[in-house]
């Protein structure tokens, strides 16, 4: 448990990445079995992942960022975008059926997915950001995804130029309440 409390603590948003040093494959590929071992609604495993390299896409994939969004420099400097991606209809169904209070369940599978792949590259040595704020349609024409599913989150991968310090965080008292709210 102290190791992954480690990396737990130790994971960063990183916005800041060395330009000139690609990231391995084989890293890549590890990166995706945590993915792949996600736990997800009924093991539907709804995820999709694209990997960008591609310098010209990834600035048309930062030209969809809404102004101001801290992650518009890690776009096109980090080596690799993932991009996360749900099949719909399928997590949170049951017989083509909805069935829970919130409909569709892929934005929590995306979730857990996205803090596997985070978790697993911080502990590889590598840096991502989550980014959310941005037009996801443009985004998703972009990269040519498909009708029946939708662009969720993009994360600039790459080695960090210099890390962070942690921001401070509730104690659990003030979030964790016994029995009842």
């Amino acid at each position: 448990m102290a190791e992954f409390m480690e990396v737990l603590k130790g994971r960063r948003s990183i916005r800041n990445h060395v330009v000139d040093k690609d990231v391995p494959e084989e890293m890549l590929e590890q990166l995706f079995e945590a993915v792949r071992w996600s736990p997800s609604w009924a093991n539907t495993q709804c995820w999709e992942v694209v990997v960008v390299k591609d310098p010209e896409t990834k600035s048309k994939l930062q030209q969809t960022l809404s102004k101001g969004n801290p992650g518009t420099r890690a776009m096109v400097e980090a080596p690799v975008v993932i991009v996360m991606c749900a099949k719909l209809g399928t997590s949170g169904y049951y017989s083509d059926k909805p069935t829970t209070k919130f409909g569709d369940w892929f934005m929590f599978d995306l979730g857990l997915a996205t803090q596997s792949l985070s978790l697993a590259a911080h502990d590889l040595g590598l840096g991502t950001v989550v980014v959310g704020l941005f037009n996801h349609d443009e985004a998703k024409q972009i990269l040519g995804v498909p009708e029946q599913y939708e662009l969720v989150a993009m994360l600039p991968l790459g080695f960090p130029a210099r890390g962070t310090g942690a921001p401070k965080r509730k104690e659990a008292g003030e979030f964790v309440h016994r029995d009842k709210f």
